[in-house]
């Protein structure tokens, strides 16, 4: 069973967050630097995959190596969100801890 993230963030308030102007969120999504998806309409991020004002360190190879792969946006999402015994969590909460090594090198076998 897939855990949903915690909270999701719109694209104006990551932008206040991160005290950037809205296009750079826009700019970052569109270099792999964080995953947006549409809910009821509006396009959001997944509130733990941002930690204070950056988006967390490894989650931009992280999203590289699930896009070469294959896995669209969605499927990354549910990748990063699906409870794992080995893991504190899920991938996503691993990736902001000690877990993010291991949570790269597992995205990584997914494109041998």
């Amino acid at each position: 069973m897939r855990q949903p993230p915690s909270g999701w963030v719109t694209l104006p308030d990551l932008a206040e967050r991160l005290e950037v102007p809205v296009t750079k969120v826009h700019q970052m999504i569109r270099d792999g630097a964080l995953i947006a998806v549409r809910r009821e309409g509006v396009l959001c991020v997944p509130a733990e995959l941002v930690a204070g004002r950056n988006a967390l360190k490894h989650l931009p190879g992280v999203l590289t190596l699930l896009r070469d792969a294959g896995y669209t946006d969605e499927e990354a999402l549910r990748w990063l969100y699906t409870p794992d015994d080995t893991l504190p969590g899920t991938p996503a909460v691993a990736l902001c801890g000690d877990g993010a090594t291991e949570v790269k090198r597992r995205a990584q076998a997914l494109g041998l």
